[in-house]
């Protein structure tokens, strides 16, 4: 977390653009008092090394500045965005999983034949596909020319939102027994969920094909299924237990990836989470809320890999003996 923190200050402070023209506009940035002031309340009359330190104390502190465009704390801000992103990614990589993991396993189960060869070229072309631009062309199919399902924002116009728990208004709306409100919820995760999931169930039906295909090989596998075992349990109970710790790194992965490169479809489909948040942020040059969007993706990273190396041994005995 602490190399998160110094690579994130480092880079954002690389742009070559000037921040403070870029919060106070040209006109103000020309007035050499309004800018000596503006830098010395922001802390950037100081030497790079004494502002990363200062940066530093704050951030563990909790404090991560100040936004130079909206002047609230940017931790207020991610709070409320970050929510929004999460109930994406989570229904995301649900789907995702869901979907990927029983393509994988049929494709392996059928190896060389039709199915198998049907399921490899579906998952390439998942991989191929732009995120951004299946994101409108997905917006401009279902939603402007055959309104199937709403265009933008978490819930419809009319919806009462749900009281704020978790911020996850199908969590929350299911909390305060508010059914419509979570239906409604589901209704506009569709598109932007489907669209961000795409890439991922065609990265994980490939890796499962290949993990499902290097366990089925094992002689342990080989021996339950000349003992007579049922294929059912064979299947499940040895195979894909045995798959899952590699699928399970991928996840872990591709989860991250979600929180982080759902900038564009937030954009397209008016989410108003951390991707389009952090948008915001950098098209206009704001400084903390860049290094507090890297800093909360950089510890959802480590948190992750932290609980995948933990699922290891839950699902692997061979890894708690080890």
């Amino acid at each position: 977390m602490f190399g998160v923190t110094l690579v994130t200050f480092t880079l954002t402070n690389l742009v070559p653009a000037d921040p403070v023209q870029a919060a106070l506009g040209e006109q103000a940035a020309a007035d050499p008092e309004i800018v000596a002031k503006f830098r010395a309340e922001n802390g950037l009359d100081q030497p790079l090394v004494a502002q990363y330190f200062t940066y530093l104390g704050n951030v563990l502190q909790g404090d991560l500045g100040v936004s130079t465009q909206t002047r609230a704390p940017v931790a207020d801000e991610l709070a409320a965005a970050f929510p929004a992103t999460i109930e994406l990614a989570l229904s995301a990589i649900l789907f995702s999983a869901l979907i990927g993991i029983g393509l994988g396993l049929w494709a392996a189960l059928k190896r060389r034949t039709l199915v198998d060869q049907i399921i490899r070229v579906v998952s390439l072309i998942g991989l191929s596909w732009p995120t951004f631009w299946l994101a409108l062309v997905v917006y401009y199919v279902f939603f402007f020319q055959l309104g199937i399902f709403p265009g933008s924002g978490r819930l419809s116009p009319t919806a009462v939102a749900p009281p704020h728990v978790t911020g996850l208004y199908t969590v929350d709306s299911l909390l305060s027994g508010q059914f419509a409100t979570f239906w409604d919820a589901i209704y506009h995760l569709v598109l932007p969920a489907s669209v961000l999931a795409l890439f991922t169930i065609g990265l994980l039906t490939r890796f499962a094909r290949s993990a499902v295909l290097e366990v089925l090989d094992m002689d342990y596998v080989k021996a339950a299924t000349a003992k007579g075992l049922p294929r059912r349990t064979v299947v499940f109970g040895y195979v894909l237990r045995a798959a899952m710790v590699p699928i399970i790194t991928v996840l872990g992965l591709a989860f991250g990836s979600l929180l982080s490169g759902t900038v564009l479809v937030e954009k397209v489909y008016s989410w108003h989470g951390l991707g389009e948040y952090s948008f915001a942020a950098a098209t206009k040059l704001d400084l903390p809320a860049i290094m507090g969007v890297g800093l909360i993706v950089g510890v959802v990273y480590i948190g992750l890999n932290f609980l995948v190396d933990v699922l290891y041994g839950v699902i692997d005995p061979r890894v708690r003996a080890a």
